[in-house]
């Protein structure tokens, strides 16, 4: 069975490829309709009853028929009168997936239960159970259910990588009942698709891939599968939704369908009225494990990419931009001086990456990447991935209140892991993972801290003027309900902040402030307060306020850990 993930409204979000032992489940689990007690069919409006003629000294003639004129939009049609011919030219290109896995039998398996003392049936329970623990130690096959289509005649089928993964034997069964084996070609976590490739006798039936991103919410669709490891098996349904996120990966740009999909389903092929695959079945919402009309399909605008790749390299090669990025929330967005919230905000720019050069800098708002709007955070990712590796696109950025067009040239994804580890470590002894741990050298064109003040703390002496604070740390300044400080060795030392970070430290929170709401807490380090670098608590407190006279309602503050993990937070001011 696949793995099934409660969601927080008590549904089940379940991977449907299916245990073997489905098929052969009983009969009576088989839930059948309810004939409704109506001679029409369900949709379709029963006749009206006939008008009654005003009453008259002489029964009138017969009336034609009143014909009506058909409300445009105000009733949908039943759908397709039927999808046999349709199906008829694609079942043979779907096919059935079995697999095999050696398990041992003591694998997973926890302390024997135990009946209650004094139970009749002690006796014969504890004997039972005693025998099998005397069996551990054996293997046996376990065996799942999915499906899948041939997208090339010389045997390239696609699926999903929960139907095989972990398997020894991918066994391959055609509409004919021919089978063959099948061996992996390459697969894909991210967006949990595989490639697989068998060796015909004879060129195989086909599909091709169509046009996702032209189907509309509406359109009629058709699925065919194996559930249940019933095979060929035909729905229809329409299009309920478009670009869902499951949280199933980076990439999830779902097609929701209310075309019956249960288990088994998983792999196979969801049709346009055109016989092209615009969706490769995948999850479904469910409480039982059975269908409820609410299934998920990898749309064929991202699954076709990854699909070539598969097949010509047998790993996918994605681009990559080099940065960390966050929400636009509605207070970040007011902070920027954004109408609404759009984009994604750039936290930090990976050492080594394709950004490195300052062409994309933290703050940023990234708001179209290569012609393509970014509407939302998770946009980016997904657009970026599908670029080509190498390719120089244009970024539209929104940068001091500004748009601006940079020209970057991407890397590759997968390059970022050795990036991670490659020997150029923060100064600190941590690894750039791809969070910033902020350096002054970058900070060429801001105002730069003066280290030597940093390390060493002024000698205690009393203010001189209202306003002004004593660089000692004992005298922190208060913003927006904190308790600011220079840093020095002893913040250092008595928060842990990394000689890697620069800024102004927070020694204090105020609780119930808009800070402590938005999670601020001693020992975090504002580096910069609208996009301009922060040197001491005077910087702050005179942003803060000049921000206020231009009629900002929040602050933007870019915020670092103690270790240099960076995030934007809008604080609101009052």
């Amino acid at each position: 069975m696949a793995p099934t993930i409660r969601s927080p409204f008590r549904r089940t979000l379940a991977l449907m490829a299916s245990a073997a032992i489905l098929a052969h489940a009983g009969m009576n689990g088989v839930a059948y309709a309810q004939t409704a007690p109506e001679t029409t069919a369900p949709g379709v409006a029963a006749p009206a009853a006939p008008e009654t003629a005003a009453p008259a000294p002489t029964p009138p003639a017969p009336a034609a028929p009143q014909q009506t004129a058909p409300i445009q939009g105000a009733m949908p049609n039943n759908g397709p009168a039927s999808v046999a011919d349709l199906a008829e030219g694609l079942l043979d290109a779907v096919v059935n997936i079995s697999t095999s896995q050696n398990v041992k039998d003591d694998e997973g398996a926890g302390p024997a239960p135990r009946a209650p003392d004094g139970s009749p049936f002690q006796e014969f329970f504890n004997d039972f159970f005693n025998k099998q623990q005397g069996n551990k130690g054996g293997n046996h096959n376990v065996s799942s259910l999915g499906s899948g289509f041939v997208i090339d005649p010389a045997g390239y089928i696609v699926t999903n990588n929960h139907v095989i993964e972990g398997a020894d034997d991918i066994e391959i069964n055609f509409a004919n009942g021919s089978k063959l084996k099948a061996k992996l070609i390459g697969t894909d976590t991210k967006t949990d698709l595989s490639v697989l490739k068998v060796e015909p006798k004879a060129p195989l039936k086909s599909v091709k891939f169509g046009d996702s991103s032209t189907m509309r919410i509406g359109d009629w669709v058709m699925a065919i599968g194996n559930p249940f490891g019933f095979g060929g098996s035909v729905t229809v349904g329409i299009i309920s939704g478009r670009g869902r996120n499951i949280n199933a990966g980076p990439y999830d740009n779902f097609i929701q369908t209310d075309a019956a999909i249960n288990k088994g389903n998983s792999g196979g092929p969801l049709f346009n009225m055109k016989g092209e695959v615009i969706g490769i079945n995948t999850a479904i919402i469910s409480p039982s494990g059975g269908s409820i009309g609410i299934g998920f399909s990898v749309p064929s605008e991202l699954a076709s990419g990854v699909v070539d790749q598969l097949r010509e390299y047998g790993e996918t090669r994605r681009g990559w931009l080099g940065v960390r990025i966050q929400p636009v929330t509605d207070d970040i967005a007011d902070s920027l001086g954004l109408d609404t919230a759009k984009g994604a905000l750039v936290a930090g720019v990976i050492k080594g990456g394709p950004v490195d050069d300052g062409s994309i800098k933290a703050g940023d708002v990234i708001l179209k990447f290569d012609g393509k709007t970014v509407s939302e955070m998770r946009d980016l990712p997904r657009v970026v991935a599908e670029s080509t590796v190498g390719k120089e696109v244009d970024v539209v950025v929104l940068r001091d209140g500004k748009e601006q067009t940079v020209k970057v040239k991407l890397g590759r994804l997968e390059d970022s892991d050795q990036a991670a580890a490659s020997d150029d470590a923060a100064p600190d002894g941590s690894q750039d993972d791809g969070v910033i741990t902020p350096d002054p050298g970058e900070n060429q064109d801001m105002d730069q801290p003066d280290t030597g003040d940093q390390a060493k703390p002024a000698p205690d002496t009393p203010d001189q003027h209202k306003g002004q604070v004593s660089p000692d740390a004992a005298t922190p300044k208060n913003v927006l309900g904190l308790s600011l400080s220079l840093l020095s060795a002893e913040t250092r030392k008595a928060f842990g902040i990394a000689e890697s970070v620069d800024g102004v430290v927070v020694t204090e929170v105020t609780p119930g402030s808009a800070s402590a709401e938005k999670g601020l807490k001693p020992g975090d380090v504002i580096v910069e307060v609208a996009q301009e670098f922060m040197k001491s608590p005077d910087a702050v407190a005179a942003k803060v306020q000049a921000l206020k006279q231009e009629g900002r309602r929040n602050a933007q503050l870019m915020i670092a850990s103690a270790n240099g993990d960076l995030r934007f937070v809008a604080v609101p001011m009052e």
